[in-house]
C-alpha cells in the first residue's frame, strides 16, 4: 500500500539534506591553470569565480589574444571541476534517501 504521509516526510527530509549540501558548496574551492600554470582561476562549488590570477610575465606581453584564451582556459577548466565536485557532494548527501533514477541530476539543483 502506497504511504503517502511517509513520502511527504521523505520529500521534506531530502529537501532539507540538499539545502544543507547547497550551503557546503560554497566551502568547496577548485583551482584550475592555463599555460603551465601562468593563468589560475579559482572557483566555488557554486561555480561562482572567487579568484584570478595572471603571472606579470605575460601582463606585459603584447600578445592580447593569448592571455585572454588563457584566462578563458582556466576558468572553463576550474568551472568544470567545481561542477563536478558539487554534484559529487550533492549526490553524497541524498544517498540513501532517493531511488538510483538513471538521469536524475542534482548536480545543478538551485545552481
Amino acid at each position: 500500500m502506497f504511504d503517502m504521509f511517509g513520502m511527504m516526510g521523505k520529500m521534506k527530509e531530502v529537501q532539507a539534506k540538499l539545502k544543507e549540501a547547497q550551503e557546503k558548496l560554497k566551502d568547496i574551492t577548485v583551482t584550475a591553470e592555463s599555460g603551465a600554470g601562468l593563468v589560475k582561476a579559482t572557483v566555488n562549488g557554486q561555480r561562482k569565480l572567487i579568484k584570478i590570477e595572471i603571472d606579470d610575465s605575460i601582463l606585459n606581453a603584447n600578445d592580447q589574444d593569448m592571455v585572454n584564451d588563457l584566462v578563458v582556459a582556466a576558468v572553463n577548466n576550474a568551472m568544470l571541476t567545481a561542477g563536478e565536485r558539487a554534484q559529487e557532494e550533492m549526490k553524497k548527501s541524498t544517498e540513501g534517501l532517493l531511488p538510483n533514477i538513471p538521469g536524475l541530476d542534482f548536480g545543478n539543483f538551485g545552481l
